[in-house]
């Protein structure tokens, strides 16, 4: 048994048991010993383990690279992986800065001779004043079509983001699907998600399943009694904004939380009420903000209507009495207040409302003869914690939805309405001028609701 050889590890796996193990190589052997000297099982590994000197000789011999036999590389061969293709740029490869989809990035320079990098050519930026940036941020607006969209073109495109959110999930619940009971779980779910509120989704919800339980219906169905359960609840609180002519002036006082969009609301606000030919002054009451009373300023210069403001940080009240005395004395019609923006948690904020309120009243017990709430769309439910919170502060008697081409839950009318029962007097789609209306209830329930104007 000495003198036989054990087979290898890949002999044994391969079936080649038996094999005399090939003659090892000079660098497989201890240096210090020769062959003869080396015990048996140093020649052999123990019972279970594997060989790895004779595993080499198992498998296919794979030849060694030129550089290593020292053998010549053939012209044609050598650097081949780097040659450029013929007629081509040589570019690097691509996913690097600047690569092409078909070639990859531009070619780089290397080489001893510097290149400026290639950069696209910057377009003309010209200088401009504080003002002019003002006067496009207070109601220019984005650039618009030659031919002036209207007002229902602007609301729907304004409404998109919601109809389309509730038209997807109407369409996903009523498309070859029998109405039960989770049908109609999941449809005030998505009117809750868009902030119509329970009450309404609950009431539509109702009026989708009465008398078609267990039946079909289409989501142009759904849709048209979703429209006509907002029209029902928004059609109260749908009330134009009244200016009375023996007040006069007829003091307005805007107020809500930082970013709402009343210094904005009041320059669309005066361009509407000097097209109808009435006379009006604005008041800077943002007296915190230099930004807000130099953009009212812009607004009193496009519309041609003069301005009340004070130095930055000057007292808001103060200023109010003053703009109050001076639109008294030139018998101006209507009389814009603007204040600043405060949260509606703020009790010393607040309380700094109400002292503007007290001033005025000292000139005219009745004024202000209307207090608008700015609300922004965007904010959700919170604007129904700003309803109740700066109703207490001032007399809240109407309220302006802004920002509702930048939600997908303008529903939140619909709840401020069935809660407060607040006249809503403008709403809001966009920066431009005529991107502020009066509220339509018709109009907007069937924007809502993703359905043609009838």
């Amino acid at each position: 048994m000495a003198s036989e050889e054990k087979p290898g590890w890949f002999g044994r796996l391969f079936g080649r048991k038996g094999q005399p193990a090939p003659e090892d190589k000079p660098e497989d052997k201890p240096e210090d010993k020769p062959e003869a000297e080396l015990p048996a099982e140093a020649a052999s590994p123990s019972e279970g383990e594997p060989d790895f000197a004779t595993a080499a000789e198992d498998v296919a011999h794979v030849p060694l690279p030129p550089e290593e036999t020292g053998e010549p590389v053939p012209d044609v061969v050598e650097g081949a992986d780097l040659l450029p293709v013929a007629g081509e740029p040589e570019r690097p490869p691509a996913g690097t800065a600047g690569d092409d989809p078909a070639h990859g990035a531009d070619p780089v320079d290397t080489g001893d001779v510097n290149r400026e990098p290639v950069v696209a050519p910057m377009p003309d930026i010209q200088p401009v004043d504080s003002a002019a940036a003002l006067a496009h941020d207070a109601g220019a607006g984005p650039d618009r079509e030659p031919e002036a969209k209207g007002w229902w073109s602007r609301l729907t495109s304004g409404m998109k983001r919601t109809s389309s959110a509730l038209s997807e999930r109407v369409t996903g619940l009523f498309t070859k699907r029998k109405l039960d009971a989770t049908t109609l779980e999941d449809l005030e779910d998505a009117l809750i998600q868009a902030d119509f509120g329970l009450e309404t989704a609950m009431r539509v919800s109702e009026a989708v399943g009465k008398g078609r339980y267990e039946k079909g219906i289409s989501p142009d169905e759904v849709r048209a009694i979703l429209a006509a359960e907002v029209e029902r609840a928004l059609e109260p609180v749908a009330v134009p904004l009244a200016i009375d002519a023996s007040r006069k002036p007829f003091v307005i006082l805007t107020v809500g939380v930082n970013g709402a969009g009343k210094t904005t609301t009041l320059g669309k606000l005066a361009s509407k009420l000097r097209a109808e030919g009435r006379t009006v002054m604005l008041a800077a009451g943002d007296t915190f903000r230099a930004a807000a009373i130099d953009q009212l300023k812009v607004w009193g210069a496009r519309t041609g209507t003069p301005v009340v403001s004070g130095a930055q940080g000057a007292d808001a009240a103060g200023l109010a009495f003053d703009a109050l005395k001076q639109a008294s004395a030139a018998g101006t019609d209507v009389l814009l207040i603007d204040t600043a923006g405060r949260l509606q948690n703020k009790t010393g904020l607040m309380a700094e409302l109400e002292k503007i309120v007290r001033v005025l009243r000292k000139q005219d017990p009745e004024a202000p003869h209307a207090t608008i709430l700015v609300l922004d769309a965007t904010v959700g439910q919170n604007a129904l914690s700003q309803v109740e919170l700066f109703s207490q502060a001032a007399p809240v008697s109407g309220l302006v939805m802004t920002k509702l081409d930048g939600t997908a839950r303008g529903g939140i009318l619909v709840a401020l309405a069935a809660k407060f029962g607040l006249p809503v007097h403008f709403i809001g789609v966009g920066e431009g001028v005529e991107d502020l209306e009066p509220f339509a209830a018709r109009d907007f329930a069937r924007a809502i609701a993703g359905l043609e104007k009838d």
